[in-house]
């Protein structure tokens, strides 16, 4: 007990000192090489201007860099194959340090670093300003293919590797799926990934999968799944040290090497700790804003009308008047209570 609490702690521990002290090296060529947007984006996906957002992000959006994702699956990745190698080469310690397994980490961790690499593409061909998609980049059609492919290898991995064909629901049990499970999973990981929409002030994305990351890590711990723990854990880590150089005033953006690695594994994440149906509890915010989106597109597609001065819903609060760091403070509380609510509904609920 006392040795798993020291894996998960520590690991988790060393993911932040380590991802510190690789951000002034991480920095410095993003800033050497400019990488950040040319010019600020003026118009939303479906096409329409967007003044209030062009007026209050025209000036961070091309002087603050992307890519300081890169550091949130970089760390953990490191850290893995660190102590998977340790572990082949030394004794009994470095055998319990080591988090690679099979049935709980092979999975998230390949979701994590792929996405973040079609992330990655993503953001160079904002920064360089090439790209057909109308706020920059890759087509949103070719994104949505590429974490479709991601998510179907999961599935895949469920259903026939794991043989995993239900999903537990908190106090009343498991609802078997059966055939229809990896479209199920493929569903879920789609309106997980919703919630990259997030990503949109100093400090917001950050603070909110921390928690979240780190209410899953809670939950895998008390179910002994610890190799899941420890890797979630390092994951928040990870968040943690981006978190400290990117609260207000940014140093430099998520991007979407960060969001889209972060949203996919947050998927993989919930389905092994069987707690896929809090998932919209524990991620609360990301529903949230997501779902801004979806009824402001409808709403303007059949009644011509907004509903929100701007969408997501933390830039409507920004547009109402709120200063940015209250909207990022307050979301991190609202994520803080969901995640501890997520995690009591969950291991009640068994």
């Amino acid at each position: 007990m006392v040795l798993n609490v020291l894996k998960v702690f520590g690991l988790s521990a060393l993911s932040f000192f380590i991802g510190v002290l690789l951000t002034p090296l991480l920095t410095h060529y993003l800033y050497k090489y400019k990488l950040w947007r040319k010019d600020a984006r003026t118009h939303a996906p479906d096409g329409a201007a967007t003044p209030i957002f062009h007026e209050l992000h025209k000036d961070r959006e091309t002087k603050v860099p992307r890519m300081g994702g890169i550091l949130i699956w970089f760390v953990p990745l490191l850290i893995t194959l660190f102590f998977w190698g340790f572990a082949e080469f030394d004794g009994p310690l470095a055998e319990k340090l080591n988090f690679l397994s099979r049935s709980q980490t092979w999975l998230p961790l390949f979701t994590l670093v792929a996405a973040a690499l079609v992330g990655l593409l993503d953001d160079i061909k904002q920064v360089i300003g090439k790209g057909h998609y109308i706020a920059g980049g890759m087509r949103f059609s070719r994104r949505l293919a590429l974490v479709i492919l991601i998510a179907l290898v999961g599935a895949w991995w469920f259903y026939i590797k794991l043989e995993v064909s239900h999903v537990f629901i908190p106090f009343i049990g498991e609802i078997e799926l059966g055939f229809l499970f990896p479209l199920f999973f493929v569903l879920v990981m789609l309106a997980t990934f919703s919630g990259s929409v997030i990503d949109g002030l100093d400090g917001l994305a950050g603070g909110v999968m921390a928690s979240i990351f780190a209410a899953y890590s809670g939950i895998a711990f008390f179910q002994n799944q610890i190799d899941l723990a420890a890797f979630s854990a390092v994951v928040a880590g990870a968040i943690a040290a981006f978190l400290w150089f990117n609260i207000p005033p940014a140093r430099f953006y998520m991007g979407e090497t960060g969001i889209m690695g972060l949203t996919t594994s947050l998927t993989v994440v919930a389905f092994l700790t069987d707690a896929v149906a809090v998932l919209p509890i524990i991620a609360l915010p990301l529903v949230l804003d997501a779902g801004s989106v979806v009824l402001q597109l409808l709403s303007k597609r059949f009644f011509g009308k907004k509903i929100f001065l701007v969408a997501p819903l933390h830039h409507h609060f920004e547009a109402k008047g709120w200063p940015a760091y209250k909207v990022t403070m307050r979301a991190w509380v609202l994520s803080v209570v969901a995640a501890i609510v997520g995690m009591v509904v969950t291991l009640l609920g068994k």
